[in-house]
């Protein structure tokens, strides 16, 4: 694999940040023409093809650095999906990866569009709009304030509708600012300082005021089941729950073997909180693009009986059984006032994925080997080997015990070519894969493959 020249040293590839491209692209596209598609859209420091090592062959990846973060995203929020050369498939474009970054995935569109801002005091979520809105289309403004006496803190945040708005915001607003990219949502959810948005949760009400509505109790209990397709623990459902008063019981489901069912039942000790809770959490996006379903659940026994946990229990195998499995020829049980949801596919997914295709033999050579990292934790292997075979020639897949990444190994190049270009950065059952080509393994060395 072709190292970046010597003129342009590691440290100032992502200077300043999200600079720099990552493409998937055809392995007959040159540097020539990448350089010549990209160059409309601002000063292009450097392309890179990068290279098997043995044949000096396109491995049908590239790098492209910009001198300006703005240019950067958009050339990539113009040049994701389009066809370079006739004949070619479409290429896919990234903001890469920073090279000292430990978290090994791409920036998301959802990282590049919120700013953190610092502000005078004295400013109103207008006068924020008013300052910031020449750079672009702004979705919403959002000022930080004391919980307790409701001042501003001097601080906020400016979301745009595009990474490039955002990026031209950072590099020409005033720098008394001090305008930097926000932190991702899903570290900000559980907080006392974010909100914002459509998506935000606004817990600025008293929960109390919910009792004074007329709720039948046969439809509204103080016991919830939320759903969720992203893998959550419990400790991050009990700090998103816990925020509301009166949380007395809160717990994940498992299987027999530890593992997630996808489910947690709460229990608030008064009928109020768990309807708001029911009301600000159902649809709520956490972490940003898993949209969690919040259900009253109502099994006529009290909850902390142990035949009260079993019949919840019962209910949460129930719900996955019709999530996870879609329709069966049984009818699922219920208890009185429990609606269940609509049934969804095993795997839920952004792309559109071929059909199945059967795995190539184990004794098979591995011509090509990909390698996956999970966010923000592994999918279980039936359901990557699910996915991954659909692109045919898939030999077997493989988790690294401990670890959020895996290798999956396909006995012909085209075959994992197709199935890199199809999933890399995209979402599966609420996880987010980055798939990668993975150099061959060494022997004498234990430290993850680099891949550029």
């Amino acid at each position: 694999m072709e190292d970046y020249p010597s003129k342009q040293s590691p440290e100032n590839l992502d200077d300043p940040p999200n600079s720099r491209l990552f493409v998937v692209t055809s392995r007959s596209i040159t540097e020539d023409e990448l350089r010549e598609s990209f160059s409309v859209f601002g000063d292009i420091q450097g392309v890179w093809v990068v290279k098997d090592k043995q044949t000096k062959e396109s491995k049908g990846i590239a790098y492209v650095k910009f001198s300006k973060s703005s240019q950067a995203c958009l050339a990539m929020e113009e040049m994701h999906g389009k066809v370079l050369v006739e004949g070619t498939k479409p290429i896919k474009v990234f903001i890469a990866q920073s090279r000292s970054s430990t978290r090994h995935r791409d920036v998301e569109d959802e990282e590049l569009t919120r700013i953190f801002v610092m502000i005078p005091k004295t400013f109103s979520e207008e006068d924020l709009k008013k300052i910031f809105k020449e750079y672009g289309e702004i979705e919403y403004c959002v000022i930080i304030k004391n919980k307790f006496t409701g001042e501003s803190k001097g601080l906020g945040y400016v979301r745009y509708y595009k990474p490039s708005e955002a990026a031209l915001a950072i590099e020409n607003c005033d720098k008394t600012y001090r305008a930097i990219l926000a932190e991702p949502r899903s570290k900000a959810a559980s907080t006392e300082d974010y909100s914002g948005g459509a998506a935000r949760v606004d817990y600025s009400a008293d929960p109390g005021n919910y009792l004074v509505m007329d709720y039948r109790s046969g439809d509204f209990t103080r016991c919830l089941m939320m759903s969720t397709r992203a893998a959550l623990t419990q400790e991050q459902i009990f700090a998103l729950f816990d925020i509301i008063p009166g949380m007395e019981y809160c717990e994940l489901q498992r299987d027999a073997y530890g593992m997630s069912k996808g489910h947690a039942l709460i229990r608030y000790s008064n009928l109020g909180s768990a309807v708001y809770a029911k009301e600000k959490l159902n649809g709520f996006e956490y972490p940003p693009g898993n949209r969690l379903a919040v259900n009253f659940v109502d099994d006529g026994e009290d909850r902390t009986s142990p035949v009260g946990r079993m019949a919840l229990q019962f209910v949460a195998a129930q719900m996955m059984s019709a999530v996870w499995n879609g329709p069966s020829s049984s009818q699922v049980m219920k208890p009185p006032g429990f609606s269940t949801v609509s049934p969804m596919p095993r795997i839920q997914t952004d792309v559109n994925l071929p059909p199945l295709k059967k795995l190539a033999p184990p004794d098979s050579k591995a011509k090509e080997r990909l390698f996956v990292v999970f966010s923000p934790s592994p999918l279980p292997l039936d359901v990557l080997e699910d996915v991954f075979c659909r692109f045919g020639s898939l030999i077997e897949v493989h988790l690294v015990p401990g670890r959020k990444v895996g290798y999956m190994k396909y006995a012909d190049k085209q075959c994992a070519d197709d199935a890199m270009a199809a999933l890399h950065s995209r979402i599966v059952n609420g996880v987010k894969m980055k798939v990668m080509l993975a150099d061959p393994p060494r022997e004498e060395s234990h430290k993850r493959p680099r891949t550029y």
